[in-house]
């Protein structure tokens, strides 16, 4: 079983090596999706969604939102910010009955990304 929790955050960035609008500062709201796999405890939950929406806080959105993501990541690509986020949930989001399955970083409506940690 799959357990999905989304998230938005806004933040700004640019991509250095790019020729294009995207070399030049702008910026986003990201969509951010955390899934999360593993089988139901004595409570019938995979993880509580409280405690994914805290885990996901404190570890990333904190560090992100309303930043400008050139400060964090050299190449702020949507495909290092899903690298970035798995590195900072997989040791977090591992438990007794779960582990972190996968995240997707959506930049725009039409662009995204999926990581599954290979």
């Amino acid at each position: 079983m799959i357990v999905i929790r989304t998230f938005t955050f806004d933040a700004a960035h640019f991509v250095p090596s790019y020729h294009g609008k995207c070399e030049a500062l702008h910026g986003h709201t990201y969509k951010l999706q955390v899934k999360v796999e593993g089988r139901m405890d004595a409570e019938g939950m995979v993880i509580d969604f409280a405690v994914l929406k805290r885990i996901v806080r404190e570890h990333v959105l904190d560090a992100l939102d309303h930043k400008c993501l050139n400060d964090i990541l050299p190449v702020p690509t949507a495909e290092n910010i899903a690298v970035y986020v798995w590195d900072k949930l997989a040791d977090v989001l591992r438990g007794e009955n779960y582990h972190l399955f996968e995240v997707e970083v959506w930049e725009t409506q039409n662009n995204g990304c999926v990581y599954r940690g290979e």
